[in-house]
């Protein structure tokens, strides 16, 4: 992966470079960035430019022997940790030595624009969500006790280090605060409070912000073909997502479940006649999936900041069209300064408590619950 390959994130970028060029690397870092801005593509390519034999100006070369074996993620000195779980292949004791193959089909596959929902539909998981154990970290001090097989350094990319579970993150912390010499860790991450504080003090964060619009129309141009006028709007819609603008392209029927699904639930919410239809609504939503779930709620995250938006008289920075503008119009005025952080923060909480496996059904008829009593108050307020 090379720097000319990443989608936008120039200030970034030039981040990274200034850092090596002042000899200023910190030995471990924390890529945060939302899922689809490409945290783990970075990493990727500036892992490549610090054991490249042949830099170029701001860039890896991408011939030399070292940038070929990072292409094929294989470089010896190049050592990846990633959730797991278990699947038909491996029935007990997961850890990420034994996914590496599948770990590097999924890299290529996703062109290193990667995500949680992908890889485990990629591993054939079924509901199952993933987890980094502490064998992961065994293998990871294990490896950091040789020395660097052929390059200047080893590179360690822990990709969702929000999975480290507390026993990991625990046995990791002095490797995190003092790893060898020649050695670099960098981890990404999506949601930074999910990490423990102990960890999160350890690493130099590097803030990855969402892709500016200008800078998804090109790529879309570029890599999906697409015209001027549908390039434009597709980047609009994508709020600096570069894996939901992939979808709007490629899988528009899943991103239109997503809406017409939330607006069925905000409906038996907002004005429940009939329990009975919501009961079953959410006991369907249960039988999906946890990663189809946690897109539903994703997707309701969104609409609230886009309901926030028009509030804030900022339309034109509303990315929605058609039936999702409509939508979004009429919902703004009950979504509105005196909830829309409660309302936020329960579909947040929920996408926490699915990926730590709560009963969904449960969940979902609890949360219903309070959406109830928040459009109750606001249909309320809205007639005095």
């Amino acid at each position: 992966m090379q720097f000319k390959q990443i989608i936008g994130q120039k200030k970034v970028i030039e981040r990274l470079l200034s850092s090596y060029r002042e000899n200023r690397v910190a030995h471990t870092q924390l890529f945060l960035g939302s899922e689809g801005t490409g945290a783990f593509a970075l990493a990727l390519a500036f892992a490549q430019y610090i054991n490249c034999e042949q830099k170029q100006e701001g860039d890896s070369c991408g011939i030399c022997l070292s940038c070929i074996k990072f292409k094929n993620f294989a470089h010896p000195d190049l050592h990846f940790f990633f959730p797991t779980t278990t699947n038909d292949k491996v029935k007990k004791d997961p850890k990420s030595e034994l996914f590496l193959d599948e770990f590097r089909e999924y890299l290529a596959k996703s062109d290193t624009y990667i995500t949680q929902r992908g890889w485990y539909e990629h591993l054939k998981v079924g509901n199952k969500q993933g987890s980094i154990f502490v064998r992961d970290a065994s293998d990871v001090i294990a490896k950091m006790s040789l020395k660097p097989y052929e390059a200047p350094y080893k590179i360690f990319i822990i990709w969702m280090a929000e999975k480290l579970n507390v026993a990991t993150s625990n046995k990791l912390l002095k490797t995190f605060e003092e790893p060898p010499e020649n050695t670099i860790i960098i981890l990404t991450a999506e949601r930074y409070e999910l990490l423990l504080p102990t960890v999160r003090s350890r690493a130099q964060l590097i803030k990855v912000p969402k892709i500016n619009t200008e800078d998804l129309e090109e790529a879309l141009k570029d890599k999906l073909q697409l015209g001027n006028d549908r390039a434009k709007e597709i980047a609009l819609l994508s709020s600096g997502n570069w894996n939901l603008a992939r979808d709007l392209v490629e899988n528009t029927e899943d991103v239109q479940a997503n809406f017409v699904a939330f607006r069925q639930w905000l409906r038996y919410c907002f004005k429940p006649e009939d329990y009975t239809k919501l009961n079953k609504f959410n006991t369907d939503l249960a039988r999906v999936g946890r990663e189809k779930q946690k897109a539903l709620l994703n997707y309701g995250l969104d609409m609230v900041h886009q309901c926030m938006l028009h509030n804030q008289n900022h339309r034109e920075l509303v990315m929605k069209d058609g039936e999702e503008l409509d939508f979004s119009l009429k919902l703004a005025p009950y979504i509105n300064t005196h909830n829309q952080e409660e309302i936020y923060r329960l579909l947040n909480e929920a996408v926490y408590h699915i990926e730590r496996n709560a009963h969904p059904s449960i969940l979902f008829t609890d949360l219903s619950f309070k959406l109830i009593d928040i459009f109750r108050a606001a249909r309320t307020k809205g007639k005095k």
